[in-house]
């Protein structure tokens, strides 16, 4: 769940469901992630350092499993293609259940959004599969027909109205601009005769008002990223944006029915699905995927933050909302086949089957799972307004073995450090993590930066693995506890999301960012 927040800077975007992508700044920042405060004076994870007090200690690793709910993930990549799980028990491609779990030729994971021949990569929002389910059971009604038993739900409907229509219109207004946008850098290279810059921006003469205040905006826009940057962004927000309205006008559940096979609507059903793992579009889960296991010192691309894991691949999350019952199964997943530690790198504000989802985070608790999950993209305070998954039970408790993750950047100044798209909460968010202009494995067996609590989450979840691997005898809750307890403080105030002078306190549990080297140095005095 990520946010191309140069543009929506400019637009005013909600929530967008693909991660921002941009150019490297240089090979002395593509691994800034890895960096640590005191040792390098950037809040990277301190997975560097980290290593280097193990070896120094003679630390031994366990291998542990790590699932991916994301995307997909493309597995043959050439920096991720040896830390991929395999399950030793399925024989590949004999179309056959060999380990009787239910799922046929499951070598490297599942995919819960494909069917015998496709697979879905556009989804409506949650919110407007819910809209058109309620407009369609309450279609012709008054409020005077409604029996009493039914006025709660019908409610609950008007409040879902009232959302949905909202939300249809903020994201028409968005591809408006948009629009305006790209208009705009055409005639600024039309006049200029190259292609459009810092440069031709500010030397543009503006006839109308609407274009002073866009060469204004644009002025302050481009002095945080590049010309290049921009056009990237602008074509994959409205693509995205226009994806988003167009599916909402489908009847959802008829054509998941047609590609999966499934019915969406019923929970009961598990076994779904096919052993497609990349998907459509694999960017996302790639770059997630990356971040957390990319293999260290082989010459290649990038370190990943964890250096003895497998990644098990759980396709659940399209272009668009994912399904609680996808996010529910692809959990029991990756408990049932074995994996210590789970990237959950998404979200909604809309769900109509928590209990099924927290049923699921309750079997992971008693399973002795971690679940890490990305805070989200648009900078609300979460104490206030909360996402889904979210770790808040509907029995009233609270899931001990739950990490959620807001994004910081390489700044050393406090005007920055924190990603101004990230969502944040005193109460609710953790801490931080690395999660600006991080540089991970792409498809094609290529490199790419990208932006988000998207990020943030895999190299909380690197990190978490990291301590999982060397100090195995800890248990979810207590690994949790541990990286609450090490976090690296950053003492002076910073700019949170809502543009308010804040202590660090003030937007995390803990006030500060993980630091993987600190947790290690901790657990070595413990011993």
């Amino acid at each position: 769940m990520t946010k191309n927040f140069i543009l929506g800077a400019f637009i005013g975007l909600t929530l967008v469901s693909f991660a921002q992508k941009g150019e490297a700044e240089g090979p002395e920042n593509l691994n800034w992630y890895l960096k640590d405060p005191k040792a390098n004076g950037v809040y990277g994870t301190g997975a560097t350092k980290a290593y280097e007090m193990l070896t120094a200690a003679g630390k031994k690793s366990t291998t542990v499993i790590v699932a991916v709910i994301d995307s997909g993930v493309e597995t043959d990549h050439p920096d991720l293609k040896d830390v991929i799980w395999i399950n030793e028990d399925e024989i590949p491609n004999n179309g056959i259940d060999d380990d009787n779990n239910g799922y046929i030729d499951d070598v490297n994971g599942w995919s819960f959004l494909g069917g015998p021949t496709e697979d879905i990569n556009q989804e409506a929002l949650e919110l407007a599969r819910m809209y058109r389910t309620e407009s369609a059971y309450f279609k012709g009604k008054k409020v005077e027909d409604i029996p009493s038993a039914e006025l709660a739900r019908y409610a609950t409907y008007e409040k879902i109205k009232i959302a949905f229509e909202k939300e249809m219109a903020e994201k028409e207004s968005s591809v408006l601009n948009i629009r305006m946008l790209s208009d705009y850098m055409q005639r600024v290279e039309k006049q200029a005769g190259i292609a459009f810059s810092k440069e031709t921006n500010e030397a543009f003469t503006p006839e109308t008002e609407i274009d002073k205040r866009i060469q204004n905006r644009m002025k302050s826009i481009l002095e945080m990223s590049p010309a290049a940057q921009l056009t990237t962004e602008s074509e994959g927000a409205l693509k995205s944006i226009q994806g988003a309205i167009d599916a909402s006008k489908l009847d959802a559940d008829s054509i998941r029915k047609s590609i999966v096979g499934d019915d969406p609507t019923d929970l009961s059903n598990k076994i779904y699905g096919c052993n497609r793992y990349e998907g459509p579009d694999a960017f996302h889960g790639t770059h997630v995927a990356g971040i957390i296991a990319a293999s260290r010192n082989n010459g290649l691309g990038i370190d990943g933050v964890a250096d003895d894991v497998r990644i098990m691949v759980l396709r659940a999350v399209p272009d668009g909302d994912e399904r609680d019952k996808d996010v529910a199964n692809a959990i029991i997943y990756a408990v049932d086949n074995g994996a210590k530690v789970i990237n959950m790198s998404f979200g909604k504000y809309w769900t109509p089957n928590k209990d099924y989802v927290d049923a699921a985070i309750e079997y992971a608790r008693s399973k002795d799972v971690l679940l890490v999950h990305a805070a989200g993209n648009d900078a609300k305070n979460k104490d206030v307004e909360d996402s889904y998954p979210t770790r808040k039970l509907n029995n009233k408790t609270v899931a001990p073995n739950w990490i959620e993750v807001g994004a910081s950047s390489s700044s050393k100044s406090g005007k920055s450090i924190i990603a101004e798209f990230s969502n944040f909460g005193s109460t609710t968010v953790d801490f931080f993590a690395p999660g600006v202009d991080i540089y991970s494995t792409i498809p094609d067996y290529n490199y790419g930066n990208a932006s988000g609590t998207s990020m943030a989450c895999p190299a909380t979840v690197g990190v978490a693995a990291l301590i999982r691997s060397y100090f195995p005898e800890l248990s979810a809750p207590e690994v949790r506890e541990v990286l609450m307890a090490t976090t690296a403080n950053y003492k002076k105030t910073v700019i949170a999301p809502n543009g308010q002078k804040v202590k660090m306190k003030d937007i995390c549990i803990t006030g500060g960012f993980v630091n993987a080297a600190n947790a290690v140095a901790y657990l070595l005095d413990q011993k």
